[in-house]
């Protein structure tokens, strides 16, 4: 076979490892840059890189057998839904098990990626070294930028509130004993809303938009295994969850909750088995959202006030490549284009691997991701025609203007059971492109033969 191109991953969490492992079993070379000092990213509390959103009572919200990689079942003595530690553990464990440690480069951070004269990536690595790659895999995660409110409240610059992103929240000690208010009715909101009740002197959250919040458990059984046939029409499937919901929780508004402006699977859903019966105990209370804030009080935009010492914004994340010049690749207001999520339209030689939001785990559609970027590779899938890619990317954005409600958390979203359907249907038709043009590989060895000297 003709000598298949180097590649270079950039991060070793959950995505990063997903496609290590897929192009270490295929036989691609490649290395990947970590810039903590162990595997795992965002599951790693108090991880080294400083870019971990994890927090000391974190338990995952979509349940294991969901998560866990297709061919590296998580040990059946975890729980349902598992402590932070055990999934950095199961991380660890999938690394060692496929036996490609080896490739992972520890406390190295990629500063700069960007192309020489001849189109191959130069690398500039956080001591200075550079080196060179054929093509790129971007793992590094989207739950580390902070997103802060926007425009800022009225009063955020002469309070003497306490104000922090829920990204750099750590442990309930932070809210003992004191008045919190927490703002956003997304999961992290709804975590850390939970997390404040048990310790604060009171806690309020604030809700910028109402949310459909899904219990962990229905029939006994963690909701996201629920059957979804992905043969049923969405619109139909949508309907049938809503209502069971709604059995399980009933009207939101009952509970001084926002009734949600959109239909389920209109926006990203919460996943919470607890918020509702903490604010039924009255340990929280929901509020509007913020109008101001004052020197030891948060006014809502009902008129209300409350004192308050804390105010966690859960307001998001950015989608940013810190390693590009932003004229090359970026992601404003938190938007890419991509074919199907990881196929870049101009830069066929970079690809990405986890930039979605489902509705459940990512790490297996990552890894999904990861063998179908192999089969790409390896010159045993190729892509649509220009014209069609593109058209292609086009009818997504469509879709999800559509489907969704406008908003920068909703610019990646996928359906979980949906996108493998799609995948595996592409995969196919362009593994029968490939064959029919004799296999050629897209992207040419020239950084590990030499045509660029170091």
């Amino acid at each position: 076979m003709t000598e298949l191109p180097s590649v270079a991953i950039i991060g070793a969490g959950s995505s990063g490892i997903a496609a290590a492992k897929a192009l270490h079993t295929r036989g691609i070379p490649f290395t990947c840059f970590e810039a903590s000092d162990r595997i795992g990213g965002n599951w790693v509390f108090g991880n080294t890189n400083g870019m971990s959103a994890a927090y000391r009572g974190l338990h995952i919200n979509t349940s294991r057998e969901r998560m866990e990689y297709s061919d590296f079942p998580m040990p059946k003595s975890y729980p349902d839904y598992p402590h932070h530690t055990q999934i950095a553990a199961y991380f660890e464990e999938y690394v060692d098990h496929f036996g490609f440690r080896d490739a992972i480069r520890f406390s190295t951070k990629v500063a700069r990626a960007q192309k020489d004269a001849a189109g191959v990536w130069e690398l500039t690595l956080d001591d200075g070294a550079v080196e060179r790659f054929d093509a790129l895999i971007v793992a590094n995660g989207h739950h580390w930028d902070p997103r802060w409110p926007e425009p800022a409240f009225p009063g955020h610059d002469t309070t003497s509130i306490e104000q922090m992103h829920a990204h750099s929240y750590c442990e309930d000690e932070t809210f003992r004993d004191k008045n919190v208010v927490i703002l956003g009715m997304g999961n992290s909101a709804m975590d850390l809303a939970v997390e404040s009740s048990y310790v604060a002197r009171h806690t309020w959250l604030a809700a910028r938009r109402g949310a459909w919040i899904v219990p962990k458990y229905l029939f006994g059984r963690p909701f996201d295994q629920l059957r979804n046939d992905t043969r049923i029409p969405f619109g139909i499937r949508r309907r049938v969850v809503e209502k069971l919901v709604l059995a399980a929780t009933g009207p939101l508004e009952k509970y001084g909750l926002p009734k949600p402006d959109h239909g389920f699977g209109q926006a990203h859903p919460t996943v919470s088995g607890r918020i509702l019966d903490r604010i039924g105990h009255g340990t929280i209370t929901p509020k509007p959202n913020i109008a101001r804030l004052h020197d030891r009080e948060i006014e809502f935009t009902d008129g209300s006030r409350v004192p308050c010492d804390v105010v966690v914004y859960c307001t998001g994340y950015k989608i940013t490549f810190p390693f590009f010049d932003e004229d090359l690749i970026s992601a404003p207001d938190n938007h890419i284009e991509l074919f199907r999520r990881v196929f870049h339209p101009e830069h066929r030689d970079v690809f990405f691997a986890g930039l979605l939001q489902p509705l459940g785990a990512v790490m297996p559609l990552a890894e999904a991701q990861g063998a179908w970027i192999a089969d790409h590779l390896r010159g045993e899938y190729a892509l649509p025609r220009p014209d069609a890619l593109l058209a292609d990317i086009r009818e997504d954005h469509a879709a999800m203007a559509k489907r969704y409600v406008t908003s920068k958390r909703h610019t990646i979203q996928v359906d979980f059971d949906d996108y493998l359907v799609d995948l595996a249907r592409e995969r196919a038709a362009g593994a029968a492109r490939a064959a029919a043009t004799g296999r050629p590989l897209p992207i040419p060895a020239r950084a590990r033969a030499g045509a660029v000297p170091a």
